[in-house]
């Protein structure tokens, strides 16, 4: 069922209008020094730009972070971008009060933490390389889609068609291909807003988000998403719901993505929305 804010007044803490979402808000705010707050990036803490590159965090985000996150167990960054681009982009290095910040980049794979500013990864999959090696080659033949193009993400490697002359042509007509080339190197498709990523199979936000929630004893999970990719978290949270661990599952609103909205416990406005339910939150556990 599509979800919407409910709230008191300007900085008031949302209401989420589920009943699993109350009971997470509940048990978050009960105990908040055992509580997880897992945030996508793009779409969630930065808006959504034409060139990923130039996406940044929304100029409230770290403060709100900063305030939130000592409250907190852990703040976890969950993205499909290398932790490194993560932290440059959203300007989390070296701040005070984000020591209990860690970025959980390629869906997991590669892991920054604020408080040491190390980042620990393991050896990555081949077929990344090989599928990059034969991606111009088969844009090619799909067709010369003006704007297309490839976004090097060191563990996967995406196409976008945002900035193409038809963004949702372009997406579809290169949806199979795609997928057929990933399969060949034993790699998975993940498709998102206008952006087809190749990715090792088992990486994803959920995959993520469960390893880190248990590994730290979470007793209660926010997550905030904007895409598809953010779905497996949104599952992720569901499974913890079914074993004992009450969580809140936040859509940074984006109308591209109607699924996410549904399954939401709360629709915020997009970053800004995000970054006024961290800023609520703080407040409340002050």
């Amino acid at each position: 069922m599509a979800s919407h804010t409910e709230s008191t007044g300007p900085g008031a803490l949302p209401t989420p209008t589920t009943q699993a979402g109350r009971d997470g808000l509940d048990a978050l705010l009960a105990r908040p020094g055992k509580a997880l707050i897992g945030l996508d990036f793009d779409g969630t803490l930065a808006p959504i730009v034409p060139d990923p590159e130039q996406a940044r965090a929304h100029p409230d985000a770290v403060p709100a972070l900063a305030a939130l996150a000592p409250k907190v167990a852990s703040v976890a960054v969950v993205t499909g971008r290398p932790p490194g681009v993560a932290v440059r982009n959203g300007g989390f290095a070296g701040v005070p009060g984000l020591e209990h910040l860690v970025v959980l980049g390629h869906y997991g794979a590669e892991r920054w933490e604020a408080v040491t500013g190390s980042v620990t990864a393991p050896a990555p999959h081949p077929g990344v390389a090989a599928a990059r090696a034969e991606l111009p080659g088969l844009l090619d033949r799909v067709g010369a889609w003006q704007g297309t193009w490839i976004e090097e993400k060191g563990r996967a490697v995406a196409v976008h068609t945002r900035r193409a002359s038809d963004p949702q042509a372009a997406f579809e007509a290169l949806r199979e291909p795609l997928t057929d080339l990933a399969t060949r190197h034993g790699l998975v498709v993940e498709p998102g807003r206008m952006v087809l990523e190749l990715r090792p199979p088992g990486m994803d936000k959920g995959v993520a988000l469960l390893r880190y929630a248990r590994e730290i004893g979470a007793e209660s999970v926010l997550y905030a998403g904007d895409d598809l990719g953010d779905l497996a978290a949104f599952t992720a949270v569901d499974k913890l719901r079914g074993s004992g661990t009450p969580g809140v599952l936040v859509c940074s609103g984006s109308e591209e993505v109607t699924e996410l909205r549904e399954r939401a416990d709360l629709v915020v406005d997009g970053p800004s929305g995000v970054v006024g339910l961290l800023r609520a939150l703080a407040e409340r556990l002050a």
